[in-house]
């Protein structure tokens, strides 16, 4: 039995448009638009196009709770200090605003987003974080996107 038998064709293809996808993102996000945090682009392209789940449904469920996030995170940073209870409210809140909002699956995104942006040491005002946050995120989702769809592909292979 060789070592390369569990590498299949699939497999190839899979990892070729992942690692082609990831670096347009990061291409995009670093060189084009010079985002400060531009990982978070190739960041979601992978978490997309390597998930179980539909890559629509999946990326709907990133671009709404990344959105709640990355607003409520701004509102937070930007009339509060990010105490551990202020952190606390925040995510709570946004569970509660992405139920009434019946999107409820984004909220582990909202949850993300919102942590990234009030615990993580910036420079910028959080408006600003936000801001920028939400527009690396949404290019992820949007290479991840475009890539799924150009270069269409069976399911992974199961491991």
């Amino acid at each position: 039995m060789s070592v390369w038998s569990p590498v299949t064709r699939n497999t190839v293809l899979h990892s070729a448009r992942t690692s082609i996808a990831a670096v347009i993102s990061t291409l995009l996000a670093r060189s084009l638009l010079k985002l400060a945090e531009f990982y978070w682009a190739p960041v979601s392209t992978v978490v997309i196009l390597l998930s179980s789940i539909n890559p629509i449904k999946l990326a709907w469920q990133r671009f709404a709770g990344t959105a709640l996030g990355a607003v409520m995170g701004a509102l937070i940073a930007s009339y509060l200090s990010p105490t551990w209870w202020v952190f606390g409210v925040g995510i709570f809140i946004s569970g509660i605003i992405s139920a009434l909002l019946r999107i409820g699956a984004a909220y582990r995104f909202a949850g993300i987003t919102l942590t990234i942006v009030l615990l993580v040491p910036h420079t910028h005002p959080g408006w600003i974080v936000g801001f920028h946050r939400f527009v690396e995120v949404s290019l992820g989702i949007v290479v991840a996107l475009l890539v799924t769809l150009v270069w269409r592909l069976d399911p992974p292979d199961a491991s």
